[in-house]
């Protein structure tokens, strides 16, 4: 039962994966248990019996993304001394986990965000839960490089926070658009001039 369980366990990662790396180039709307079956060499019943529907499937993408983020970049990045060096090392992490496409469309969570953050539903709000949560880690480490005497003290660690998002986000569309890698390399000098490095 338990070698049973554990090829349940690499099929729904296999599955997953291939699902992370389609919803990054395609959407999460382009994923569907028709084309996974195919890509996969797999039954869509198999599929389907995994996940049950197009939202769980989608759902459980999510999941799987930021599963892969996370071993990536933010637990890495976590290990490094508190403060400037914590933040920014988590966020040239995130430009090298991009420029990589470790999932094929750069970052999964910018790919599909712009997709679903004008909808409602369960997909929308897990992906605003996640970059909520991304955010408040950043307000995080930005306040204890305060704490640290590593910014000023009056720093609104709110507003930079948004900045190095914001530097992000355009390294990861415009490194996508132009496939250089100049927009990342740019993105990590403006981080680091904004954090005073």
């Amino acid at each position: 039962m338990d070698g049973r369980r554990a090829r349940g366990a690499e099929t729904r990662r296999a599955i997953l994966a291939r699902a992370m790396d389609i919803a990054g180039v395609d959407g999460l709307e382009g994923l569907t248990v028709g084309r996974l079956a195919a890509d996969l060499g797999s039954s869509k019943s198999g599929i389907f019996a995994q996940f049950g529907s197009k939202e769980e499937l989608q759902l459980a993408t999510v999941a799987f993304a930021e599963e892969v983020f996370t071993g990536n970049v933010l637990a890495p990045a976590l290990s490094e001394p508190r403060g400037v060096p914590r933040l920014l090392g988590l966020f040239e992490r995130w430009m090298v986990f991009s420029r990589a496409r470790v999932c094929q469309g750069g970052c999964f969570f910018s790919a599909v965000s712009a997709e679903f953050d004008a909808r409602d539903g369960r997909v929308r709000d897990a992906l605003a839960e996640r970059s909520q949560g991304y955010r408040d880690l950043l307000v995080r480490l930005a306040t204890e490089a305060v704490e640290e005497g590593h910014l000023p003290a009056d720093t609104d660690v709110v507003q930079l926070v948004f900045e190095i998002v914001a530097f992000g986000r355009a390294a990861n569309h415009e490194g996508l658009l132009t496939r250089e890698d100049a927009p990342y390399e740019r993105a990590i000098a403006a981080v680091r001039a904004r954090l005073g490095r």
